[in-house]
């Protein structure tokens, strides 16, 4: 192999290395499409039914786009939630509140993940939510 080869050879290798993490780059903003039948309910925000992203843009938080992600719905605060065994699909916790009201989304994880996100709600609705039976939904992408 001539010099000039194996010169163009690392030069390739160490382009490819630096564009690693370009390549990565939706998974390290967690971007998730997700789509509900039925209105859900946020801290002090009710989305209505319909498809939205979910995507982290810094840790703490999570921000909720429309549908072509053209427009940010909400911006808001999350602690982080455990689970014990990752899955290769979203996984997002709900909280029925009652009769005649959505169900809150209390936790959300990304696919592959054991640290997902835990919305933070005002103590009085985190207490209220904390009586009720969270039920999770595995999504099917």
């Amino acid at each position: 192999m001539s010099r000039l080869a194996a010169v163009a050879s690392l030069g390739l290798t160490l382009t490819l290395l630096m564009m690693l993490p370009v390549a990565r780059g939706s998974e390290a903003d967690q971007a998730t499409k997700l789509t509900f039948n039925q209105s859900v309910h946020l801290p002090a925000r009710v989305l209505p039914a319909g498809t939205y992203w979910f995507v982290v843009p810094a840790p703490g938080f999570v921000q909720i786009f429309n549908s072509d992600r053209s427009q940010v719905i909400t911006t808001l605060q999350d602690i982080s939630a455990e689970r014990s065994q990752a899955t290769g699909k979203t996984e997002i916790t709900f909280v029925d509140r009652g009769e005649m009201q959505p169900a809150a989304i209390v936790t959300w994880f990304y696919p592959g993940r054991t640290t997902g996100h835990e919305f933070v709600y005002a103590k009085q609705e985190s207490a209220k939510l904390a009586r009720n039976k969270p039920h999770t939904i595995v999504a099917g992408y």
